[in-house]
């Protein structure tokens, strides 16, 4: 669970980061969702390998992230 928690870590300041990049409009916005895009990713797979509930729920709302990240 280390592993997982690090990343959850990780990739709650990647998504934080991002929603300030887009708030303002910056011209590197798109980089930083890509970046978030592929850490929500990497936590929904690392999250997914666990059977508790809260680790299936973030797996979902990291894949939904991601998801949004790419389509923005």
């Amino acid at each position: 669970m280390v592993e997982c928690i690090r990343i959850d870590r990780d990739c709650a300041e990647v998504c934080a980061l991002a929603i300030k990049f887009v708030s303002r409009d910056s011209d590197y916005a798109s980089a930083i969702l890509d970046r978030c895009a592929d850490l929500c990713s990497a936590c929904a797979e690392e999250c997914g390998k666990h059977d508790h509930d809260h680790c299936q729920e973030c797996a979902k709302a990291c894949r939904e992230c991601a998801d949004a990240c790419r389509n923005y």
